[in-house]
């Protein structure tokens, strides 16, 4: 692996394939393999990361979450782990974890304590403040389920946008990603 520049990298344990650019702070946490990060990314200690996961610039991982293998996150996701956070005294680490295949928007700011479920998708700038489902969809602030990846009617919206919206279509083939 190529040492990014600009970056502290302290502790890391990397995967094979694992991409790294430059200008990330990364502290004694795993990062699985085939992974990428992105520039501007901040993990801090104990945080776990599986295989195959993309995490875009700008995004703040704390110490207490853990994510699961095929999670994409998308830019300027942050997540917490103190309800009640505070520069001084005593504070809770509530733990958050982020099952296999589940993809969160652009700006999404994930609460601490929660879980978001096998294949999820949170919509681009919602807040989770509580578990999201398993397959379910959930967009807006605070985050509200409006449906599930595994509809038909998602799925057939899914692929008239990549069939028939003009520019580029990017990305292997694969069968549909979500089960």
């Amino acid at each position: 692996m190529r040492r990014p520049k600009y970056s502290v990298i302290n502790g890391v344990k990397v995967g094979k394939g694992t991409k790294i650019f430059d200008q990330v702070n990364l502290y004694k946490c795993k990062i699985g393999k085939n992974c990428k990060i992105d520039a501007f990314v901040y993990i801090e200690g104990g945080v776990e990361i599986g295989n195959n996961v993309k995490i875009r610039a700008f995004t703040f991982i704390p110490e207490g979450v853990v994510i699961e293998d095929d999670v994409f996150i998308g830019p300027r996701v942050t997540f917490t782990n103190d309800k009640y956070p505070r520069a001084r005294g005593k504070w809770r680490l509530l733990r958050t974890r982020v099952k296999q295949g589940a993809s969160i928007g652009a700006g999404a700011i994930i609460m601490p304590g929660v879980t978001i479920g096998r294949y999820a998708l949170v919509g681009a700038g919602s807040i989770v403040t509580e578990d999201v489902e398993d397959y379910a969809i959930v967009v807006g602030a605070p985050a509200r389920k409006i449906g599930y990846v595994t509809d038909e009617r998602f799925k057939a919206k899914v692929k008239r946008f990549l069939e028939e919206a003009p520019g580029d279509v990017r990305g292997e083939d694969a069968e549909w990603p979500w089960p």
